[in-house]
Order: structure tokens, then C-alpha cells, then sequence
């Protein structure tokens, strides 16, 4: 039995008529809020993780909240509400799985990393890069959402961007190196994709300390607001 814990960290949830349950599936965590609700909930996550199990965890964490409809943000290509792969860092059983009918509401899910951008979106051409458990992406291009592949392209020395900035890679390079090649690959998309600005999310942009004017820092509190959003047609 996966055990919810509750997050230290309040957030103001966006009060509107319809409310609204935010579920961001991570490879560590779930984290789940909903609309009139200040403080998100925690849940475990892991590589055993069926999407019938996080339904199950996060219906025992909230059986006393109400909602009318549910934002997912899942870990991978989404294509008309459904997951096109497995995650890597999940279990089985994600590919094509109808969260609509699972949960008897509307659904829209969305992939994790353009939740959260959407979260942070200030106009403009924006590039989002999740420094998580992996390496998310996505651009934002005058509103329109563009969900990214970035983490698995080839960086260097037959290794991908994900293996150096992933979690994986922060702990194998150490701090200094680790942001060193963060810096590197900023600039390695800015100049390929002439964006605007880029937001910084995942866990671990905390440990960017110093950044260019054109980077802003994001947070986790981000992936709740980008599931608000995405019924704002």
C-alpha cells in the first residue's frame, strides 16, 4: 500500500465554478491537488507503477475531495488523451489506457513536462526543460503547446542529453559539472530552437544557483497550475 504524504509546501489553487482534480505522475512522487484545495498530496511512485495502481492511491488519498474533471500529466508522448509509450520509469499497462472511462469524468491528459510548461507560460516562444528523475521538454509557441523528445537524442560520447542532466547524471558528474552541462545545453537549444526564454523546472533546477537573464527558474507548484489551464480553451 502506497502511502500518501503531505507536501510542506502550500499553494493558492485557482478557485473557479468547476473544480478541477491535477494529477503529475512522476517517476518519484505523484502529486495530486485540486481547485479550493491549498496543499498537494504526495504519493510514492516507482518502477512498479500500472496506471490502475495510481488511480487506486490517488482515489484512497482523496476520497474526501470534490472534482469535476481531472488534468494528468504523464511521462511520455501523448497523442488524443493517451499515452503513445510506456514510460521507462513506471510498470506496464499505459499505452492507450482510457482514463476517462477508469475515472466516469472528463479527462485530458497531457504529457508531464507540457503541463508543467503550460504552468509557466508568460507568452511568447518558451522552451520548458524538466530537470527531473529523466530530462522533459516542451516548447510553447504563441500558445500553441509542442510536447518535446529531447532526452534521448545523442549529447556526447555515445550518451544523451538525459544521462547527463537526468537525475542519474547529477549524481555521477557532481554539482559543478552537472550545471556546467546544463549551461551548455541551454545554449545548445536556444541556438537551435531561437526561443524567447526557457524555464527550469523538475526537482532538480533548485540547484541552479546562478542563471542567465533569459532562463527563469520554475517550480513543481507549475505542473498544477498548467492542469488549470488546460481546459482554458
Amino acid at each position: 500500500m502506497r502511502r500518501p504524504v503531505i507536501s510542506a509546501t502550500p499553494l493558492r489553487a485557482y478557485i473557479a465554478g468547476v473544480k478541477t482534480l491535477v494529477i503529475d505522475v512522476g517517476g518519484t512522487n505523484i502529486k495530486v491537488l485540486a481547485t479550493g484545495r491549498r496543499v498537494p498530496i504526495k504519493i510514492e511512485s516507482g518502477p512498479d507503477l500500472t496506471p490502475r495502481a495510481m488511480l487506486r492511491a490517488v482515489r484512497e488519498a482523496t476520497a474526501k475531495w470534490t472534482y469535476d474533471r481531472v488534468s494528468i500529466g504523464a511521462p511520455g508522448p501523448v497523442k488524443n488523451g493517451r499515452l503513445l509509450r510506456e514510460p521507462w520509469n513506471l510498470g506496464p499497462g499505459w499505452v492507450g489506457f482510457d482514463f476517462k472511462k477508469a475515472l466516469g469524468k472528463p479527462v485530458r491528459v497531457i504529457n508531464d513536462a507540457a503541463m508543467q510548461a503550460l504552468g509557466g507560460y508568460n507568452g511568447g516562444k518558451m522552451l520548458f526543460l524538466g530537470l527531473g528523475t529523466g530530462l522533459g521538454s516542451t516548447l510553447i509557441c504563441d500558445g500553441v503547446i509542442i510536447p518535446l523528445e529531447l532526452a534521448h537524442l545523442p549529447y556526447r560520447h555515445g550518451k544523451t542529453y538525459e544521462e547527463y542532466i537526468g537525475d542519474a547524471g547529477y549524481h555521477r558528474l557532481g554539482d559543478g559539472d552537472w550545471r556546467r552541462h546544463v549551461f551548455t545545453i541551454i545554449d545548445l537549444f536556444v541556438a537551435a530552437l531561437v526561443v524567447d526564454y526557457i524555464v527550469l523546472g523538475g526537482g532538480n533546477a533548485r540547484h541552479m544557483k546562478r542563471v542567465p537573464k533569459y532562463v527563469r527558474l520554475g517550480n513543481n507548484a507549475n505542473a498544477f497550475r498548467g492542469g488549470y489551464r488546460l481546459w482554458d480553451d
